[in-house]
């Protein structure tokens, strides 16, 4: 009898963790991006085209962006695995959900922009001057779409890019976005503080991604101290349930030169 029981019990504890495996625990990964060492201050962008419009912004380049505390911003984080299981709440709510890309202040807003595949993006345009996107997808039929002033229009995706398609407008050559389009709903653009965070990841291990417009994939960076080398910013994480901080993550200076 005492048999039955013990191996009862060890059925209910290997079901519970396999249901566990396959992501009926949730978590959540953060950071916070930081320079390690100095860089040069953001030049000044050449604007010749409806100066007196988009001149009076003083614009600045948005190639590498570094704010206080030598926060890095702009740092896409996403997760690779091609069959990940994505939380029911946060799939339902991804499906409605629908991100903006603006041409403000002669600019793109944000200046790297995450898109699930599916959702409809608004392209929208705040100034009081015509500015065209120009999307240059390889997956996805690149598209150049015109859009007056105080115009928007919308777009989809069907197929997640391998690398963020940059965006530009062909009227002020000194624009520039991009877009990360992937399939699933796990990925972060660090904000202007360095920081990120992906919630509702599934537990168990999974494989992220790094990457940054002027670096590329991030080959190596520094978490708790310790130095990571990693191949094409792809880097395994065993995600526990709750929160998973990875604290600071250094970047050196080198990679942005």
């Amino acid at each position: 009898m005492s048999r039955l029981v013990f191996r009862s019990g060890s059925l209910v504890l290997g079901l519970m963790a396999a249901a566990s495996a396959h992501g009926d625990e949730w978590g959540t990964l953060k950071g916070r991006f930081v320079l390690g060492g100095d860089l040069a201050a953001a030049a000044a962008l050449t604007v010749d085209k409806d100066v007196e419009i988009c001149g009076k912004h003083k614009l600045l380049s948005e190639e590498v962006v570094v704010g206080g505390d030598k926060a890095v911003a702009n740092v896409v984080v996403f997760v690779r695995d091609k069959k990940v299981k994505v939380k029911p709440e946060l799939e339902a709510a991804t499906k409605t959900a629908k991100p903006v890309l603006d041409n403000a202040n002669c600019r793109f807003e944000p200046h790297v922009l995450f898109v699930q595949t599916g959702q409809e993006l608004e392209i929208k345009n705040s100034d009081t001057v015509g500015h065209n996107s120009n999307i240059a997808t390889v997956k996805n039929a690149p598209s150049n779409i015109l859009i007056p002033a105080g115009g928007k229009v919308t777009a989809k995706f069907t197929a997640e890019e391998a690398v963020p398609a940059q965006v530009t407008c062909n009227i002020h050559p000194w624009m520039k976005g991009w877009l990360v389009v992937r399939d699933n709903p796990y990925a972060a653009v660090s904000k202007a503080d360095g920081s990120f965070e992906i919630a509702d990841l599934p537990a168990g291990e999974l494989e992220l991604q790094f990457w940054h417009e002027k670096a590329g994939y991030l080959g190596e960076m520094s978490i708790g101290g310790k130095k990571e080398t990693v191949k094409k910013g792809r880097m395994k994480r065993k995600i526990k349930a709750g929160d998973n901080d990875l604290g600071e993550v250094v970047l050196d200076a080198g990679l942005f030169k």
